[in-house]
């Protein structure tokens, strides 16, 4: 340890390594989060096969009103939900489960077993044109993303170091945009063809992604703090070396060590025991509830029904199939630049508070914009025009921030011995959420049903808003905080509000331990030399 640690104040932090330092940790965690380009890829095509008169003519009827020649009547509007929301569904049955799985078997293994279900729900569906088989292969297909998304998140939080978990975490957009773009790239390649490969190359390309982070999962340790959590000492240290790399010693990681092993510990005597129960009592209770408001807020915010019908709804709004596909790709380009801006805003200017906050109000703005625009000018080009932007801006604004920060909070906000529990159970009421808008929003949207059209952003826009009021009331500021200074926090019942003023001990303690364990090194050496030294005299 350096003499720079001798004079720390009481609170101070460790000093903040740079990313190039962390290069090793960002290239793990980036792998680990391309499990997250699956979610983007399928979404992106889902929304787009919707529109595409090929897979309308497989899945569909012949309607010579609709832009395509081929649309959807009520009877084949139960294949349009389900198509969606099975996936959904398999999602959340697979969080639910992926707290017990985890507890077992680890961050690693889950992936793996992730891997091979989406091989085979892909392979499923690009086999049949029977609508059974497609709902078996969605569901298929679920479970696997449900596992995908649960377990890199809960491994980029406990990877990472505490001032760059955000970042690091945030990589889950990264990846989702990148598989969107492809996604929207490749369908509208393939929309003009009318056989069956114009849906079948789109969902080919979603073995990309499964074979790539199997590969790349042989490199990758197991989270160090969930071996802490299992007792196995000596592979986690090797684990947070090999993940620190560089920063090991620039960034003190004796020190990071220390303060990882005293607050599972202090964490493990506190509890009474580990299991799914847990996450409902004591302090854990306020950490779970936290924990699923910040993830049901990702489905609050309006950003399913984006995702999942844009392109659909802009062709029933009244643009071109050709136009519609065009624009979906921009837009999605617009989400992968919010992305990187939403992640520079939470590392330097706003913290995860902040930009929450900030997101909810330009999210419920731009479905406002919307709605009444689709009002007053029904039909119309400036309607079109404003829906265009206005979905636009908003991919732009949910990436930077609410889509941004959601994961990390959700990830950091709750026990390391829980954590595996309580998030795969926030994603699974999140799936749930996102079941049921995909579900209902056709019935909104649809010609043949209510037709609203855009003024569903209605809707959207005030249940933004509502989502604005929780984070203001409730969300604590947790930037720059070690996950075991996080458990302190809500042990001591800090409220909300204090979070970012207040002092943690753990830090210090940890930094104690270090130092006497030098000066204990040091005087071991003092005394060796000693004794050599009388001893070459005696010679």
């Amino acid at each position: 340890m350096t003499g720079g640690n001798q004079t720390r104040r009481r609170g101070e932090k460790l000093p903040e390594t740079s990313l190039w330092a962390n290069r090793k940790c960002l290239l793990i965690c980036a792998v680990v989060s391309i499990a997250n380009m699956q979610y983007g890829l399928d979404s992106a095509v889902m929304a787009s096969l919707q529109a595409m008169p090929g897979f309308l003519a497989v899945f569909g009827h012949p309607d010579p009103r609709a832009a395509g020649g081929y649309g959807i009547d009520a009877q084949q509007r139960t294949f349009q939900q389900l198509i969606g929301s099975l996936l959904t569904l398999g999602a959340f049955l697979s969080s639910i489960f992926a707290g017990l799985f985890a507890h077992y078997f680890g961050r690693r293994a889950a992936l793996w077993l992730a891997c091979l279900l989406s091989l085979l729900g892909s392979a499923i569906q690009i086999g049949t044109v029977d609508k059974g088989v497609v709902y078996l292969g969605r569901l298929v297909l679920g479970v696997g993303n449900g596992f995908l998304v649960t377990f890199s998140n809960i491994y980029c939080a406990e990877a990472a170091p505490a001032h760059l978990r955000a970042v690091m975490v945030a990589l889950f957009s990264e990846w989702v945009n990148v598989g969107s773009i492809i996604g929207a790239v490749v369908t509208n390649a393939t929309q003009k063809r009318l056989d069956k490969a114009c849906y079948q190359i789109p969902v080919g390309i979603q073995f990309v992604v499964p074979v790539v982070l199997a590969v790349g999962l042989v490199f990758v340790p197991e989270s160090p703090r969930y071996l802490v959590n299992k007792g196995r000492e000596a592979e986690a240290r090797e684990a947070l070396v090999r993940l620190r790399g560089e920063a090991w010693a620039v960034g003190e990681g004796e020190v990071e060590w220390v303060e990882m092993v005293r607050g599972i510990e202090e964490e493990k005597r506190l509890a009474r025991s580990v299991g799914p129960l847990d996450m409902f009592q004591g302090s854990d209770l306020r950490r779970t509830l936290l924990c699923f408001a910040t993830i049901a807020t990702q489905t609050g915010s309006g950003s399913w029904f984006i995702i999942s019908y844009s392109t659909y709804f802009m062709v029933v709004s009244g643009l071109t199939v050709s136009d519609a596909f065009k624009y979906s790709i921009m837009k999605t380009c617009f989400g992968l630049i919010g992305v990187n801006v939403g992640i520079y805003t939470m590392r330097h200017l706003l913290g995860r508070r902040g930009v929450m906050l900030v997101g909810t109000v330009f999210q419920g703005l731009c479905m406002l914009a919307m709605a009444i625009v689709a009002t007053t000018s029904p039909g119309t080009s400036l309607a079109r025009d404003t829906l265009i932007a206005f979905v636009s801006l908003y991919i732009f604004t949910y990436n930077a921030f609410v889509g941004d920060a959601s994961y990390p909070v959700a990830t950091e906000l709750v026990s390391t011995r829980l954590r595996s529990y309580t998030v795969g159970s926030a994603i699974s009421l999140g799936y749930f959420l996102a079941w049921l808008t995909g579900f209902c929003s056709p019935y909104f949207i649809n010609p043949d049903a209510l037709n609203w059209g855009a003024k569903y952003g209605y809707v959207w826009a005030a249940s933004s808003f509502i989502c604005g009021i929780f984070y203001f009331l409730f969300l604590p500021e947790l930037k720059g905080r070690t996950l075991e200074e996080i458990d302190e926090l809500f042990e001591r019942r800090v409220p909300a509000w204090k979070f970012k003023s207040t002092k943690t001990t753990i830090m210090d303690e940890a930094m104690r331990e270090v130092r006497n364990r030098d000066a204990q090194l040091l005087g071991s050496k003092a005394l060796v030399e000693l004794v050599e030294n009388r001893h070459e005299k005696e010679v």
